[in-house]
């Protein structure tokens, strides 16, 4: 594989990746148990999903033992992405950009991940106190090393980054601008689904642009276009959610003729057919290079999921899911 090319024709056509964090960390501990996640990896895998994404942030570092626990077994059925970059403070996080952290960070990721080799480093968060490049560079070395094939930025958070009057991905372009030209970025991922396509207006333009793959993160808009969610049910106190400012009782409900729509949507495709999978699909069909990338906690929801790599949009569903109203968060009020 090049290791400046990853994507839907790296992974497979109509690939559709595994996020791990939802079994280790941020949503509902509660119902977080090891085996079933175990289980729920190796059934993804079973149905043909390649990429498994993780971080040593997520737990932190029980998100990488898990899929260590796998990769011992199946390592050659696998794409392993994984994270650095964020460290997991009392209630907060911190960046770390700093080489030397980078290095050591790695070793420890390829030991809880039980693998010689990381297919895809990612740069979690830039460090605003570290040059990127700096941060860039020690990376580009693990792959001189052997221990990394490819590298990858991830956008998930510009929300939060975007300066007054700029758009969302403004920062991320000029930091993958800084960064190619240290070493090729081979990947980013940034959230995209039906309620959030602000990737589509600069940032997955520049990746396609130039052969670069595009992880599409929270597909399914955080679990609320899977339709399973109730409005004013609640959240766990831990799970991200519970200070979303889409998952309010009231923008939950406001926001109901989306889910509305996909199912509509679903119903013409046959009884097996789920909001879901619509969403999936949608992301799928936003370009060659583009991977959902979508979390899941169950073997049902894993096998689900990777499904939706079958259903074919029709021109009427994309026109229909175009129509549907943009999603409203709390933030919009």
């Amino acid at each position: 594989m090049d290791r400046r090319t990853i994507g839907a024709a790296a992974l497979g056509v109509g690939a559709i990746g595994l996020g791990c964090m939802p079994m280790t960390w941020a949503y509902t501990s509660s119902q977080q148990r090891g085996d079933r996640s175990l289980r729920t990896v190796h059934a993804a895998l079973d149905a043909g999903v390649t990429l498994l994404d993780t971080a040593d942030m997520y737990g932190p570092f029980t998100n990488e033992l898990l899929l260590g626990r796998v990769l011992k077994e199946r390592r050659a059925d696998a794409f392993v992405s994984t994270k650095v970059g964020l460290l997991v403070g009392d209630q907060h996080l911190v960046a770390n950009g700093r080489p030397g952290y980078v290095r050591r960070a790695c070793d420890a990721s390829l030991r809880r991940l039980g693998t010689d080799v990381i297919d895809l480093y990612q740069l979690h968060r830039a460090d605003p106190e570290v040059p990127v490049e700096e941060t860039w560079g020690a990376m580009a070395e693990l792959v001189s090393a052997g221990k990394v094939r490819a590298l990858g930025l991830c956008a998930v958070g510009a929300r939060a980054a975007r300066r007054p009057g700029a758009g969302l991905h403004d920062g991320t372009i000029r930091q993958l601008d800084r960064v190619q030209q240290v070493f090729p970025v081979s990947a980013v991922q940034a959230e995209l689904s039906v309620w959030s396509p602000d990737a589509l207006d600069t940032l997955l333009p520049w990746c396609e642009a130039r052969g670069v793959g595009f992880l599409a993160a929270m597909p399914l808009g955080n679990g609320f276009l899977t339709g399973t969610l109730t409005p004013g049910e609640g959240f766990e106190p831990d799970d991200l959610r519970a200070r979303h400012p889409r998952f309010t009782a009231e923008m939950m409900a406001a926001n109901q003729p989306l889910v509305a729509g996909l199912r509509r949507v679903a119903g013409r495709h046959g009884p097996g057919a789920t909001p879901a999978q619509v969403a999936l699909a949608w992301v799928l069909g936003q370009g060659r290079h583009v991977v959902p990338v979508p979390g899941a906690k169950r073997e049902r929801w894993a096998v689900e999921n990777a499904a939706a790599a079958r259903l074919a949009l029709t021109d009427r569903d994309v026109a229909e899911i175009a129509a549907l109203p943009p999603a409203r968060g709390s933030w919009d009020q």
